[in-house]
């Protein structure tokens, strides 16, 4: 601290989240006064990769933007070029689709849940620490993941960046006898998703609070996974019901931005921060829940949401997470329960001239595609919109709620390592795909 009371905190690389990112916090006595995640990873231009490129082949570039959340790239990049060309992929295809998606859920929450977030919770370092002191959470985790893995594996050929995944559908569908295993297993994960929810549940929250708008697809009737219309919740739960757009009008809704300290574009909605992910779908589509993982949340503290509760604690995403792993395992058992083979692994994409978009709801939030194509179906323009890079801003404003907390009940003598630590979990509430967010740049060119 020097004699102004000024002291600036430095984290130069967030440890158990995906990807590379560093936090500045300036203090100034006892009020925070600036607050920056700097997410310092190259960006990958993925926008332009993708032009020029033929219409097939968006599912499988865009499924190496990551390698936890493939198949939300596979499925929104579907969803964007079958839009373009008009036509909807429903019945059995739609549900494998559905399935394949539930299985990244599964893994993807889980790995974040146990192997990134519990620590900060019971005060260990690492999961190697965890694993020591509780043994049994840790093995029980990794079953869940094993088990969303297992689907990745039967649906999309491999459980990282699946290549069984086509416009249209699927290159080759299983027949019903090669999933009952698969149901098998998902039973066994049921049982360990709702233990889960029960240990993360007692776990010792800080208070906090989100205030920021709440943005997440909602498919009327069922939880928002793979499909639905972006819709709106104002912060905290006040004001009028979830308010739904157009798809189409995504873009002029959801505005990105460039800041300086960050090579991931940053977005506002309608000009406000907002926050995508757990806590807004389950304010947004809570009431849908299959009746086991409505109850699993009610049982957790979440209140229920067939009365409207709201989940506005960052910190008790994690609770949520453990819900949207027990929705997931019941609604994949929901899907094989019912399946059978659909006649041919996909319907017939013709490409055409036009632009079409798709969304879906990645792990961490909506993910956002669209594409422009020429007649013979080549991609002349391209843009993704991650849900970390919607959610910096929100990321960023949390930060600073929760050190001021601290800073308001410890005052300025308040330690830099305690700062620190409590900004990181802050930051690991959201889970941030870093690699994900830090994708594009605008780029000028000048010749002389």
């Amino acid at each position: 601290m020097n004699h102004r009371g000024t002291r600036d905190l430095r984290l130069d690389a967030l440890a158990r989240v995906e990807g590379e990112a560093a936090l500045h916090l300036r203090v100034d006595g006892d009020t925070v006064t600036e607050t920056r995640l700097r997410i310092y990873e190259p960006p990958r231009f993925f926008e332009a990769l993708l032009t020029g490129r033929g219409h097939t082949e968006p599912p499988d570039i865009t499924a190496r933007i990551c390698g936890i959340c493939p198949v939300a790239y596979q499925m929104s990049a579907c969803q964007a070029i079958e839009n373009a060309c008009g036509v909807t992929v429903d019945g059995p295809l739609a549900e494998l689709r559905r399935l394949l998606y539930c299985g990244e859920w599964i893994e993807s929450h889980t790995l974040h849940i146990h192997l990134l977030h519990a620590p900060d919770f019971l005060g260990c370092a690492d999961v190697v620490e965890l694993a020591r002191r509780e043994r049994a959470a840790v093995e029980r985790g990794l079953r869940i993941k094993q088990t969303g893995n297992a689907i990745l594996e039967q649906l999309g050929g491999r459980p990282i960046h699946p290549v069984n995944v086509r416009v249209g559908g699927f290159y080759r569908t299983p027949a019903p006898e090669e999933l009952r295993p698969l149901a098998e297993r998902l039973r066994q994960a049921r049982e360990d998703a709702l233990e889960t929810v029960r240990w993360v549940a007692a776990f010792d929250f800080p208070d906090a609070v989100c205030d920021h708008d709440l943005l997440a697809l909602r498919d009327p009737g069922r939880y928002a996974i793979d499909s639905g219309t972006p819709a709106v919740m104002a912060a905290r739960g006040q004001g009028p019901a979830p308010r739904e757009f157009p798809l189409s009008d995504f873009e002029q809704r959801v505005r990105q931005g460039q800041v300086p300290h960050s090579t991931a574009l940053t977005a506002t909605l309608d000009g406000r921060r907002h926050l995508t992910g757990p806590l807004a779908r389950y304010a947004i589509n809570g009431r849908w829940l299959h009746p086991g993982a409505a109850e699993a949340g009610r049982d957790a503290g979440l209140g229920d949401p067939l009365t409207g509760a709201v989940c506005d604690n960052p910190f008790r995403s994690i609770v949520v997470r453990a819900v949207e792993v027990v929705q997931a395992v019941e609604e994949a058992l929901r899907i094989i329960d019912g399946y059978e083979r659909p006649p041919r692994p996909a319907v017939e994409v013709q490409p055409r001239q036009g632009t079409g978009a798709g969304a879906t709801e990645a792990p961490r939030g909506l993910l956002y595609h669209r594409y422009t194509l020429t007649e013979d179906g080549t991609l002349t323009g391209a843009r993704i919109v991650p849900p970390t890079a919607q959610n910096q801003a929100a990321i960023e404003e949390d930060v600073r709620g929760a050190a001021q907390a601290r800073l308001r009940s410890a005052g300025p003598a308040a330690d830099d390592e305690e700062l620190t630590h409590l900004c990181e979990r802050a930051i690991r509430n959201h889970d941030p795909c870093i690699s994900c967010a830090a994708h594009f740049l605008d780029v000028t060119v000048r010749r002389a």
